[in-house]
């Protein structure tokens, strides 16, 4: 079986290493190259074959990246957040015209997938939910995509519910709010990628947890990732899309 090739975007970040690291290691994916900060993209794709483009960088320069990355012809893999809404639906757009497959991944891990996934199970008989996500205090970004995502699933799967109408001494106590459910973002060292969901109903309480103990944990999805944009024609957000994850 022909291997499919991989360049890794941001190659030298602790992601970017190990993406390198495990795809060399794995038989199906083949690394044909590595893009550093301060590199031309469009110039290093143009100067590969790669089938599949990982993007591992920065907030910044996400959408910059993947506008290239699909304008390159390759197959995005998409592991940097910071993307805004419309411009998820833009590049959408712009692969569908291509019919150029690739995903958005606002978290690899296959836990956090599934914590995602039974989330959305809960959200049906519980009225009320809230996130709690916790990284280390490198991440530039908050909330997390992952939170997030995680808010817009459940929002999908609930009827609307109007949050307790709570008097804040301190302005954010309650935190932010994506689709009325509000997210508690948290940034300290000494941690990795945590996050809770916490339903409330009567009586009772629900919690899902998911720890990310070490980057390890988003290689999986990663090369995962990698083989199935292979055979899509669209580019899809969120890992829970792929035909893998799919609840019977």
């Amino acid at each position: 079986m022909q291997k499919i090739k991989v360049f890794i975007n941001g190659a030298a970040g602790k992601m970017g290493k190990l993406a390198c690291e495990h795809i060399q290691q794995d038989d199906s994916l083949i690394l044909v190259g590595q893009g550093l900060r301060g590199d031309n993209l469009q110039e290093k794709l143009g100067a590969c074959d790669a089938d599949v483009v990982v993007d591992l960088t920065s907030p910044s320069s996400i959408y910059e990246n993947t506008l290239t990355i699909i304008n390159a012809g390759k197959h995005p893999v998409i592991g940097t957040s910071g993307l805004l809404a419309n411009q998820v639906t833009e590049l959408q757009e712009l692969c569908q015209t291509r019919k150029l497959g690739g995903i958005i991944a606002p978290n690899f891990s296959i836990g956090s997938v599934l914590l995602m996934q039974l989330s959305t199970l809960a959200a049906k008989h519980f009225p009320q939910v809230e996130i709690i996500e916790m990284h280390h205090d490198g991440k530039k970004d908050t909330p997390s995509g992952t939170a997030l995502k995680t808010a817009d699933m459940i929002a999908q799967h609930k009827a609307p519910y109007q949050q307790p109408d709570c008097h804040e001494l301190l302005p954010g106590s309650r935190g932010a709010s994506e689709k009325n459910i509000p997210i508690h973002a948290i940034r300290v060292s000494g941690v990795l990628a945590k996050q809770q969901v916490i339903f409330g109903g009567h009586g009772e309480t629900l919690s899902i947890h998911h720890d990310s103990i070490n980057r390890e944990s988003f290689m999986p999805g990663l090369l995962m990732a990698c083989r199935e944009v292979i055979n899509l024609q669209e580019l899809r957000y969120g890992l829970e899309t792929l035909a893998c994850f799919q609840l019977s």
